[in-house]
């Protein structure tokens, strides 16, 4: 088989590897987004009707307490805070989820 071949082969396959499906167009699917009634120790889910919402949404609410935002590919500290809420947004900037920690 020439060289010319094995490289286009190589690119095709390398190519496929790759998730070439999700580029900075394309919007993140909406999760569930709220945790279970006895994980909900900071009320996430009194703020149900904003998942899906674009992410400006959160100007209009008054947000008492610790909050954070979270967007994608973002650096998170790991510390455990029960009574924080995260706003998880989508790289289509979409309230994707809404958590405790």
């Amino acid at each position: 088989m020439p060289t010319k071949s094995l490289s286009v082969i190589a690119v095709i396959l390398l190519l496929a590897a790759c998730d070439i499906s999700v580029g900075p167009n394309t919007p993140t699917p909406i999760g569930t987004g709220l945790p279970d009634a006895a994980e909900d120790t900071c009320n996430a889910n009194q703020y149900a009707s904003l998942i899906g919402e674009d992410a400006t949404a959160l100007e209009r609410v008054l947000l008492l307490g610790q909050v954070r935002v979270i967007r994608p590919n973002q650096a998170v500290t790991m510390d455990l805070r029960p009574g924080r809420i995260n706003f998880n947004i989508s790289s289509d900037n979409r309230i994707r989820s809404i958590s405790c920690s």
